[in-house]
């Protein structure tokens, strides 16, 4: 039985969330603020709300990204806010996706369901050529030195490197590294794909241009 823990102020909804996740197979904890989210166990999933009291969800999430037990955890992040600034600013600091109040309960479901299969696939330790990826320790190397990357460029590398040989479009990359909400331009990518290769030194070029649709890593 996958964990999940819900962080959300609002009792009424936090309730309404809970129950539903706990008819839907979790295991549910429900929090009205980011204190004592450490103190647990790392969950399978955290659900995040943005507007909360003291810490409020970006904050919450940024220490969570910087924790070496929970860095791994997929977190949706929830928020009644529309801009875009809190959208990108929560995805850019590691969240996995994005849903704005109000939302369905069958939505939020659906998406952790998705989120729980994409995390459970693919191996802790992705290798190719002489680059080395370690999903534990979020750790990179090339030819056994490592290499220092920001949260979006190791997703991203972390996206290329679970599929070798496959060509991923833009559209697919952002959707996957950015959320398939994300309304930025598609020049996000191409600087990212840039800064990756020169950070990867002479196994950048490994990182395969295919013109009018994207990149692949590999032959």
């Amino acid at each position: 039985m996958a964990k999940i823990v819900l962080v959300e102020d609002d009792d009424d909804i936090r309730e309404i969330v809970a129950y539903a996740l706990q008819g839907a197979g979790f295991e549910v904890l429900g929090l009205p603020s980011g204190e004592g989210l450490f103190a647990t166990p790392p969950p399978d999933l955290i659900v995040l709300d943005i507007m909360l009291p003291e810490d409020d969800g970006l904050t919450i999430l940024k220490k969570i990204r910087q924790n070496q037990h929970f860095n791994n955890t997929p977190v949706i992040m929830l928020t009644a806010k529309s801009s875009e600034y809190d959208k990108v600013k929560g995805l850019d600091l590691g969240a996995d996706d994005y849903i704005t109040k109000p939302f369905g309960v069958m939505e939020l479901i659906s998406r952790i369901k998705a989120l729980l299969r994409r995390a459970s696939n693919v191996p802790d330790l992705l290798t190719h050529e002489k680059i080395a990826l370690d999903h534990n320790k979020r750790k990179v190397t090339v030819d056994n030195n490592a290499v220092s990357l920001t949260f979006k460029e190791y997703e991203l590398l972390h996206y290329l490197m679970s599929n070798v040989g496959l060509v991923l479009s833009r559209d697919k990359i952002i959707g996957v590294v950015w959320g398939y909400d994300f309304e930025g331009e598609s020049r996000t990518v191409d600087m990212h794909i840039k800064f990756l290769r020169q950070k990867l030194g002479m196994c950048g070029e490994h990182i395969k241009t295919v013109r009018g649709v994207g990149y692949k890593l590999g032959d």
